[in-house]
């Protein structure tokens, strides 16, 4: 997995791969990891809005879409 996508946090990966190679790495992870795996891909796209965001299990981050939109929910922490 760390040869093709960039793990900036441990359970999430960037793809900095060509589009055909990331969804060929995503399915196979699809298929081989158990649904407990909490992994958080991201995979750039050519069209709009330029990436899409996959999951496997439960993640420790909330994802929504907003107008079709994926987004990564943040939570502030108090000064």
């Amino acid at each position: 997995m760390k040869l093709w996508f960039v793990e900036p946090k441990p359970n999430v990966f960037v793809s900095g791969i060509r589009d055909s190679v990331a969804s060929t790495v995503i399915d196979y992870l699809y298929r081989h990891c158990p649904p407990e795996s909490g992994i958080v891909m991201f995979r750039s796209l050519p069209t709009a809005p330029g990436y899409e965001i996959r999951t496997i299990g439960p993640t420790k981050k909330n994802l929504t879409t907003l107008s079709g939109l994926q987004l990564v929910v943040e939570t502030l922490k108090s000064l």
